[in-house]
């Protein structure tokens, strides 16, 4: 992208942005340079055949997409599925303009891997890049709990064998079960009377007992299982 700065390329995280507008775009990009992580913006698009076009030739670590581009109301996240059905390695964090549930689960299902809302701080947009490159989910705990529900509302597979699924502690079970409903750590902890050190150390005993890297795995992880019954005893 033109005014790009002096940032290494081989060592920061290459961006594609796109917006609305030109100067949206060159506004962003002067932002995300200027944080202190090693961000490089290497193109911008404000429509989405640009999106799909400068992917295909530069092949950015992470997408930052708005859900409105300049071609229509809801173009990013058309791009975005597109996008992603194209180019599966694609990393992309939509910009949502608001957070309704039907938005962030939109979003989702069109494969992007953050959802960031514009009323958050810009600078918790570069810590998204940073933890969407490096094979993360970055979503809030609101927007785990709208994907979680409407998950349960189209679910209809059967649940597995429970032989096959590892064995969670009842305490283990009601961590799971307040994470599913969208709960913070502090809220977890008023719940169970832990502190919150100890909730955090069972839930990195869960995700590595389920496999989960993250709390939007796990939610998706218990959902899938029927681990979302909680049982309020204890172990």
């Amino acid at each position: 992208m033109q005014g790009m700065n002096a940032t290494n390329e081989s060592s920061a995280i290459t961006l594609l942005i796109a917006e609305s507008c030109q100067m949206n775009c060159e506004l962003m990009a002067a932002a995300l340079e200027r944080s202190p992580y090693p961000l490089s913006v290497i193109a911008a698009a404000t429509e989405s055949e640009e999106v799909l076009k400068h992917y295909s030739s530069r092949v950015p670590d992470v997408c930052i997409i708005g859900s409105r581009l300049k071609d229509g109301a809801r173009s990013g996240l058309s791009v975005t599925r597109e996008l992603c059905q194209l180019h599966p390695p694609a990393r992309v964090i939509l910009l949502l303009d608001s957070e309704q549930p039907e938005l962030v689960i939109e979003a989702f299902r069109a494969g992007a891997k953050g959802i960031f809302s514009r009323e958050e701080p810009f600078e918790a947009l570069c810590k998204s890049a940073r933890s969407v490159h490096e094979g993360h989910i970055w979503a809030s705990n609101r927007h785990v709990h709208y994907l979680v529900e409407s998950l349960a509302d189209s679910r209809s597979a059967p649940p597995p064998e429970p032989k096959t699924m590892p064995l969670l502690t009842k305490r283990e079970q009601s961590l799971v079960q307040l994470v599913s409903e969208g709960r913070t750590n502090r809220d977890i902890s008023r719940e169970l009377k832990l502190s919150e050190h100890t909730v955090r150390n069972y839930l990195f005993r869960i995700f590595n007992k389920l496999g989960t890297s993250n709390r939007l795995e796990l939610a998706l992880y218990a959902l899938n299982h029927q681990l979302t019954n909680r049982d309020d005893s204890v172990e």
